[in-house]
């Protein structure tokens, strides 16, 4: 099981690369600030999710770190070595993305530290003296561990002046998917560091106009929504949607699951009321044919008994003539 999920981290990583090849310009970086990589885009880790991020459609406004950073380790709990190695990769990746000033990689680290401080198995006071020696503000260290077929991540900083933790998180189990395995790490990596920066968005997809839309029983405008739909900075997990509108009964309610810097789509149907307007009362109106009306029967009745006499009154009327003589008629 671990080998094949190297393997599925492996293809994660291949992913990773050619999009930081791209070099995208930084948002927010000094000028003697090396380029950070680009963000990952894994809009196709959910069917029809999409990219969430500010900077895929408007500059970034959200806060970086200003602090100096490094990355120790990540010790590997009873799995393969090779799979927590490119675990911490992925994370210092996207630690890269969230600190304007230039972290020290792993070559810089194995140079800088030596004899006993290599021991360092995650207690403050080594964390601490090797931050000291990296020239760094925060140094951060992690576990990755095995839960069944599951993955924990457990990561803490320690603030190199004081030798004290700052912050320490555990992940949610992971599973062997390259997807997953990005995602948990990238959140590990702002829950650690930059807790208010993880949020979400749902789009309301619908024809209905002026229909009343509900988060959390929290009224958010009515439909069409402003921003295409989409209703932002949510907090990750479930939230309870209902969308109501007149002229229908039955109102819409779900329950949407909102991840990491995404857009999750929802798209809105509402059943026609059923309810009668007016007295509900049936009416037919039939047109009949005119020869089928009474005054047709009536007059054609008349027509034919006047018929009738006229035919009667010539056949029993008989015209005489007198004959002359000379064969003339006259007296009809």
């Amino acid at each position: 099981m671990p080998r094949a999920v190297t393997s599925l981290v492996s293809c994660a990583l291949a992913v990773v690369v050619p999009v930081a090849a791209r070099g995208d310009a930084p948002l927010a970086a000094p000028a003697q600030a090396p380029t950070p990589p680009p963000r990952l885009v894994n809009g196709a880790d959910e069917p029809g999710a999409r990219d969430e991020r500010p900077d895929a459609t408007e500059p970034r406004t959200e806060p970086r770190i200003d602090q100096k950073l490094a990355v120790w380790r990540f010790d590997a709990l009873g799995i393969e070595p090779e799979l927590v190695a490119r675990l911490e990769t992925l994370f210092r990746m996207e630690l890269d993305r969230l600190d304007n000033q230039p972290m020290p990689s792993r070559r810089d680290i194995d140079r800088a530290i030596t004899g006993d401080a290599r021991d360092c198995t995650g207690e403050d006071r080594c964390l601490a003296a090797i931050g000291k020696k990296l020239g760094v503000d925060v140094i951060v260290a992690g576990t990755v561990g095995q839960l069944g077929d599951n993955y924990v991540l457990t990561i803490k900083s320690v603030d190199v002046a004081s030798a004290r933790t700052l912050q320490r998180i555990q992940s949610d189990p992971l599973r062997g998917q390259p997807d997953e395995l990005i995602e948990g790490v990238r959140v590990a990596a702002y829950r650690l560091l930059a807790p208010g920066q993880l949020h979400g968005a749902i789009q309301i997809q619908t024809d209905l106009i002026g229909a009343e839309v509900r988060l959390d029983g929290e009224l958010r405008g009515r439909t069409p929504l402003p921003g295409n739909g989409v209703i932002g900075k949510l907090a990750l997990g479930k939230h309870a949607l209902t969308v109501t509108a007149p002229g229908y009964d039955t109102p819409y309610q779900d329950t949407v699951e909102v991840h990491f810097q995404k857009v999750s789509p929802v798209v809105v149907h509402l059943v026609p009321s059923t309810q009668v307007i007016g007295t509900g009362r049936i009416e037919r109106i039939e047109r009949r044919p005119f020869y089928t009306r009474t005054w047709f029967i009536v007059a054609a009745g008349v027509a034919a008994v006047g018929l009738g006499a006229a035919i009667g009154y010539a056949a029993g009327h008989v015209r005489t003539c007198h004959v002359g003589a000379g064969g003339n008629a006259g007296g009809c």
